[in-house]
């Protein structure tokens, strides 16, 4: 089951300088690994763009993601991160390489130096760079992110596995390709224009999650999806379908894969009579996803 998660490139429109801008983003970044999203996507909203857009988004949330016993090596000095020292940990196992040894954990690395007969250093966070062979079916180049299996530290045995990078990817791409996507599985759209989400209705939806996995998009503060996709609010807000988990069949009949405007399957509203006039991406990302991350069972 995969999970995405796809947010605007006028994410920070309301900030008031770059350090709240910095500390908002980490907050996204942070929602987005507690409920264990494997994508987060920024797609642009250039008529929503104040001070900082897409490339400053996309920049701190790469960061935020990345080990880091990386990130020096990776980003260097660079304008978007001058506050990158308010980024609140993520604390992800794939990340500090807490995770149990077991059967070996994966950890991201970066390729420092190719070497002579099939050879490659890498820094995954050890002492020093470590010395790998390269497997045959895999190239690889200097500066690139591969990932290493590590069966013991003391002594350090390590191998080089083609595998994807553990942790959560972060990538830019326009909404409808991140819709169409093989794996996007139930793509979701949230606003407080959408059918409210009761627990009946969450029930339907996380079986079908459960088995399809999900893509979930947010809007921006003032600035929701149908704005974004300048769609009127009262086309967003249509009846509940019926979901049904047993069989492709049965979601065919429900109208589940017919699309609803904007490409989604279905429109949610999760913060049902909100308190507050705006619900601030964040907000609306742990109180979505807190939601849809419920079992079943």
């Amino acid at each position: 089951m995969t999970v995405s998660v796809l947010v605007p490139s006028s994410l920070v429109r309301e900030a008031e300088d770059k350090r709240e801008a910095t500390r908002k983003i980490g907050y996204v970044a942070r929602a987005a690994t507690v409920f264990r999203a494997d994508r987060l996507v920024v797609f642009p909203d250039p008529e929503g763009e104040e001070k900082w857009g897409g490339g400053f988004v996309s920049t701190v949330l790469e960061y935020a993601a990345t080990p880091p016993y990386l990130r020096k090596e990776v980003f260097g000095q660079r304008d978007e991160l001058e506050y990158a020292g308010v980024l609140p940990p993520l604390r992800a196992p794939s990340l500090t390489g807490s995770e149990s040894n077991g059967s070996g954990s994966l950890r991201q690395g970066i390729v420092t130096e190719v070497g002579p007969e099939g050879r490659v250093r890498v820094n995954c966070g050890l002492q020093h760079p470590i010395s790998l062979v390269v497997p045959p079916e895999m190239e690889v180049g200097e500066g690139e992110r591969v990932t290493v299996r590590i069966s013991s530290r003391s002594p350090v045995r390590a191998k080089l596995v083609d595998e994807p990078t553990p942790g959560l990817s972060v990538t830019r791409a326009d909404l409808p390709a991140a819709l169409d996507r093989d794996d996007a599985g139930v793509r979701i759209a949230t606003s407080r224009h959408g059918v409210e989400l009761t627990t009946r209705r969450l029930t339907e939806l996380v079986g079908r999650t459960e088995r399809d996995g999900m893509t979930v998009a947010f809007g921006s503060p003032g600035r929701g999806l149908p704005e974004i996709l300048d769609l009127p609010t009262d086309e967003v807000g249509h009846e509940w379908p019926t979901l049904d988990a047993s069989g492709d069949e049965a979601d065919a009949e429900s109208g589940v894969e017919s699309q609803t405007p904007g490409g989604f399957d279905l429109w949610v509203n999760a913060v049902p009579n909100q308190g507050s006039e705006v619900v601030r991406t964040e907000e609306a990302m742990f109180a979505s996803l807190a939601c849809l991350n419920l079992k079943e069972k």
